[in-house]
């Protein structure tokens, strides 16, 4: 049987040159601003749920919340899994007043095997991670404060929580309409440390003109994961990247008044033994 090792006590990611080469260019790319007359017509924001929940690409937050401006109160339910670790995540998100989200998720994480020292039984390895995101009346760039308290359930009970900023604005990445994000904060676990979370992505429209606003081109580079005992997306030695598409079936008539897509995720592509494959669903409805 297959076992995954304790991580606690195993050094957060330092930026290695490969890392903040890395991370330089994918800023660069979101950051281009092209002319208002060369670019596309950007499609609504999908607001679709990061891994942990939260509204956001793959692992970051975003600076929205999940019915953004849309509906006083909206639902979101959502389902990840994990071919490689064979993990699947369970994620219900609830929107309120245009600026409020409560999330809650359930990583269950079977892919570890844990036994009771007393008796020999299996334990129990799911984690909960239940998160919460204000966004602010901003304009043209979304800014929220979000956070979350993870119940950790590996090799012995603990808890961890995460405080975040995050901000996405609109531009274009060669013509192409493009939203980038940016989120920074810190995790609270055992033997804190002066560590501070970086992460940082973009959400590209990719060829509209061929694929109708359907298709979506979702990058993300982070020091930190969906929870800080992640499968798949472990950020632990040098970072994660996740790269992937993002299907919005919204796009659809008889679908534009829900939330409806599908994603299909490269995690932590660049690290032998944690890369993983991950698809992901969400569908949201306005409530109210």
């Amino acid at each position: 049987m297959k076992k995954k090792f304790a991580k606690q006590g195993a050094p957060l990611v330092r930026m290695t040159a490969p890392a903040v080469w890395i991370a330089a260019l994918v800023l660069a790319l979101a950051a281009v601003q092209g002319a208002p007359a060369q670019t596309e017509t950007a499609a609504p924001s999908l607001n679709a749920m990061s891994l942990n929940g939260a509204s956001g690409l793959f692992t970051i937050p975003s600076g929205r919340i999940g019915w953004s401006g849309d509906t006083n109160m909206g639902l979101d339910l959502g389902m990840s899994y994990n071919f490689i670790k064979e993990d699947p995540i369970a994620k219900v998100g609830m929107s309120f007043f245009k600026w409020a989200e409560l999330t809650v998720a359930s990583d269950f994480q079977p892919y570890i095997y844990r036994v009771n020292p007393d008796d020999g039984h299996r334990l129990n390895n799911t984690d909960v991670i239940l998160g919460a995101k204000i966004q602010f009346p901003t304009k043209r760039t979304a800014l929220a404060l979000g956070g979350n308290v993870q119940f950790i359930n590996h090799y012995y009970y603990r808890t961890a929580g995460q405080l975040y900023a995050a901000a996405t604005y609109p531009g274009s990445i060669f013509g192409m309409a493009a939203e980038t994000t940016l989120a920074l904060g810190y995790t609270f676990r055992d033997n804190p440390k002066s560590d501070i979370d970086f992460g940082m992505g973009f959400d590209l429209d990719l060829f509209p003109n061929i694929f109708q606003h359907i298709i979506h081109w979702v990058t993300d580079y982070s020091n930190f994961s969906y929870s800080d005992e992640p499968l798949g997306a472990e950020p632990f030695y040098r970072g994660t990247l996740n790269t992937g598409i993002r299907v919005n079936l919204a796009t659809i008539p008889a679908l534009s008044k829900l939330k409806f897509s599908v994603d299909l995720i490269g995690t932590d592509i660049l690290d032998h033994g944690a890369r993983s494959f991950i698809m992901g669903l969400t569908f949201g409805l306005p409530v109210k």
